[in-house]
C-alpha cells in the first residue's frame, strides 16, 4: 500500500498522515522533511535561495526515490502533484487522497497557529489576503487535485479512509 495525501498547505496531511500510518501498520513519509534532510536545508530557505523552480526539481526526485519504499503513507507538499508529471506518477504507483479541506477552514487554522509564515508562498500577515492566496493556490491546483483517487471534504479518520480504500478496491 502506497498512499499519498494531497490538499492544500494547511490541509492536515501530515497530521493525518501519521495517524493513517499508524493505523495501517506501515512508515510515514513527510515529502517536505525528506527534501530537508536531503538537502541541509528548510524548504523556505531553498525557495529563498535557489527559487521555486528549483525546489520542484528537488521535490520531484525526492517524490520518486521516497516511492521505491514497498508500503507507506506519504504526505506530500501542497504543490506536488501539479509538477514534472507527480500526479501521473503517484496515481501510477499508488492511491492518492485529496483532502479537500475548505479555505476558510485552513485560514482559520493559520490564524490560530501562524504556522503559514514558514510557507514560502503563504508569508502573509493579513487574514484576508491569506485567504485570497490560499483560494488562489486552490484554484491553479484543482485540475491536478481532482484526478485523485479519492476526495475527502471533511478531515476524514484513517479508519475512514481505509475503509473507502478498501470498498474502492473490492468495487
Amino acid at each position: 500500500m502506497k498512499l499519498y495525501l494531497i490538499g492544500l498547505p494547511g490541509s492536515g496531511k501530515s497530521t493525518l498522515g501519521k495517524k493513517l500510518a499508524d493505523e495501517a501498520a506501515v512508515p510515514f513519509i513527510d515529502l517536505d522533511q525528506a527534501i530537508e534532510q536531503e538537502s541541509g536545508k528548510t524548504v523556505s530557505s531553498i525557495f529563498s535561495e535557489q527559487g521555486e523552480e528549483y525546489f520542484r526539481s528537488l521535490e520531484a526526485v525526492a517524490l520518486r526515490q521516497q516511492s521505491k519504499i514497498e508500503k507507506f503513507v506519504m504526505a506530500c507538499g501542497g504543490g506536488t502533484p501539479c509538477f514534472h508529471g507527480n500526479m501521473d506518477f503517484m496515481n501510477a504507483s499508488g492511491k492518492t487522497i485529496f483532502l479537500n479541506v475548505p479555505v476558510s477552514e485552513i485560514a482559520d487554522r493559520f490564524a490560530k497557529t501562524q504556522e503559514h509564515q514558514l510557507r514560502p508562498l503563504l508569508m502573509e500577515s493579513d487574514p484576508q489576503k491569506l485567504r485570497g492566496k490560499l483560494t488562489g493556490l486552490l484554484d491553479v491546483r484543482m485540475p491536478f487535485y481532482s484526478k485523485a483517487d479519492l476526495t475527502f471534504t471533511s478531515t476524514p479518520s484513517p479508519t475512514e479512509i481505509l475503509a473507502e480504500l478498501k470498498r474502492k478496491s473490492n468495487g
